[in-house]
């Protein structure tokens, strides 16, 4: 019995690229641009601007916040990058406080 496909973005290694590229920076410098220097390697984002791989939801969210974007802007392919980048999202949620009896 086969399983499904996994849905995937279609242009998610499209934007990828152009966050890259608008940012002025190579691969290398996208990495550490990310503060992710010691998860990343090089072949890892040519494979997601290559859509030969699909990056981990946190490493989305990286580029999301680097980019100035929501992270729905970069999976739904029906939304386009903003014009500027970085640019400054249109909705953020609340950063989650720990209470001092939750211990």
């Amino acid at each position: 019995m086969g399983r499904a496909a996994r849905l995937k973005s279609k242009r998610l290694p499209e934007k990828l690229l152009q966050i890259r590229l608008v940012l002025g920076l190579s691969q290398n410098q996208m990495i550490r641009h990310l503060g992710l220097a010691d998860v990343l390697y090089q072949s890892n984002v040519s494979g997601f601007e290559l859509g030969e791989r699909e990056p981990p939801l946190p490493i989305l969210l990286r580029y999301a916040r680097v980019a100035g974007v929501c992270v729905d802007v970069l999976i739904d392919d029906e939304l386009d990058l903003p014009d500027k980048l970085p640019s400054k999202p249109e909705h953020r949620g609340k950063v989650k406080r720990v209470s001092r009896l939750a211990k």
